[in-house]
């Protein structure tokens, strides 16, 4: 296996790094590291796109969404096929990473970004949803870490506690969605967003990542139409 860096920036957070890992007789694989922390690659999506499908099978009418965290832009995707969806912003903290996916430095992200329905929005997720009119979104999906358990930066403990739940039950609709994807189960996330909510659910996906059976987690929680 070699591993060829295709682009690297230092932030106040850490670095940020894009690599290809090629192997013979396969397709080269893009891979996205945070700080020295795999985020995601191009060989394994199923866990963005079962956020997404998840999320939306939730919602009746899911015109308005929020994506929190870019990655490599599987997430939003996802959510853009849905014809259903007529707003898609997407709130991401490193400028570095919006820039090479509008650049082409990631290959299928100006394709992506060029959709006429998607905002981004760089910035602290949690700064973007305080900010936010309150009652606006449809749907709210976090993806900015591998889960409570596996942060990408430290500060991100906060995102999946009651002030943050909070600050996004705000920014939801009457019957809106707020999910969150994790790595490996995380009940006191459940328990954090059942205080916020009233109730959360989670639920396991079998995933084959590597050749290696795992199982990832969804957890959602719905503001109650009569709110």
């Amino acid at each position: 296996m070699e591993y060829v860096e295709i682009a690297r920036a230092e932030t106040e957070r850490g670095e940020l790094v894009l690599r290809e890992r090629r192997a013979e007789n396969a397709p080269a694989v893009l891979e996205l590291r945070a700080n020295g922390v795999f985020v995601m690659d191009t060989l394994e999506t199923s866990t963005e796109q079962a956020l997404a499908e998840a999320a939306l099978k939730e919602v009746e009418d899911p015109r308005a969404v929020v994506v929190g965290g870019l990655g490599l832009g599987f997430t939003m995707h996802e959510v853009l096929r849905d014809s259903r969806v007529e707003k898609c912003a997407v709130v991401e903290i490193e400028q570095a990473l919006v820039d090479w996916m509008r650049d082409g430095t990631v290959p299928h992200g100006p394709a992506l970004l060029a959709d006429e329905r998607v905002t981004v929005v760089v910035a602290d997720i949690a700064v973007a949803l305080a900010e936010a009119k309150p009652a606006s979104y449809d749907l709210v999906l976090l993806d900015v870490d591998n889960g409570p358990g596996y942060l990408v930066h430290d500060a991100n403990a906060a995102l999946y506690l009651a002030p943050f739940l909070t600050t996004a039950r705000a920014a939801l609709r009457p019957g809106g969605v707020l999910v969150i994807w994790s790595a490996a189960e995380a009940p006191e996330l459940q328990q954090e967003m059942s205080r916020v909510f009233g109730q959360a659910h989670g639920y396991g996906h079998d995933v084959l990542l590597q050749d290696r059976e795992e199982q990832y987690w969804l957890y959602t929680a719905r503001v109650p139409s009569d709110a």
